[in-house]
């Protein structure tokens, strides 16, 4: 079975070399990265060291200012390195008001997307599953109310105290891509299998259904090579 990687797992070098990072991705045996940034390269660039590491682009983490100030660059740099997924990593939703911002926004952006053959999609945090200051729930007038995809990051479900199978089960249509990952029940990651989150039902699931798993570390301990690399001994120790 094939995993990606969500770069921000890589944080502390990516910003300084994402060539080696990539490098580093590749040797531990993950297929495809998400990007969470470009730090400046060309698009051409990083389309050359996918190429030589044997990698996949899966998805961006793009945020929502990069659509407000620049769709159609946005749009250009995905489309030359081979992109077919913008994972928007959150968003303001703090009230009514900023969610029918939101929903108005995607409305524009979904279709301009589509028409590159660019799926919108949507990461969720913890909050998203808890009330607002309006008392909405942001993620079920995200389902409701727009088209967009989901990228369940299946940690934060549980830690809003949502059951993650029961969340990516009931979504499964709308559903490409979920974020496997590990932690405490709170904000302090661990390595896939070390913490108190259902991982292996997770990826059981997950694995029926037909989804791509991306792991997502919130720790680098000590580092985000070593926090990765037990993060891929684990999947491997689960078979295929």
């Amino acid at each position: 079975m094939e995993y990606g990687l969500q770069m921000y797992s890589l944080r502390d070098i990516t910003g300084a070399d994402l060539k080696g990072a990539l490098k580093k991705v590749s040797e531990i045996g993950y297929k495809g990265v998400e990007f969470a940034g470009f730090f400046g390269h060309p698009a051409e660039e990083v389309k050359s060291w996918l190429a030589e590491y044997g990698l996949t682009v899966t998805g961006t983490h793009t945020p929502v200012q990069a659509l407000e100030s620049d769709l159609e660059g946005t749009i250009a740099y995905h489309k030359a390195i081979g992109c077919d997924t913008l994972i928007l990593p959150g968003a303001d939703l703090s009230c009514a008001q900023a969610i029918d911002k939101f929903v108005s926004q995607c409305a524009q952006w979904q279709p301009r997307l589509a028409a590159e053959g660019i799926s919108l999609q949507y990461h969720n945090h913890h909050m998203e599953f808890l009330p607002n200051k309006s008392g909405q729930i942001p993620h079920e007038e995200l389902v409701r109310r727009t088209g967009l995809k989901f990228e369940i990051d299946t940690y934060w479900a549980f830690v809003a105290r949502r059951d993650p199978i029961e969340v990516i089960t009931r979504l499964k249509d709308r559903i490409s891509f979920i974020h496997l990952k590990d932690g405490n029940g709170g904000h302090t990651g661990y390595s896939l299998g070390q913490g108190a989150a259902p991982v292996k039902a997770v990826w059981e699931k997950a694995k029926e259904l037909g989804y791509y798993m991306v792991v997502e570390s919130e720790g680098c301990d000590p580092d985000g090579v070593s926090e990765v690399t037990r993060c891929f001994a684990y999947l491997t120790s689960l078979g295929e």
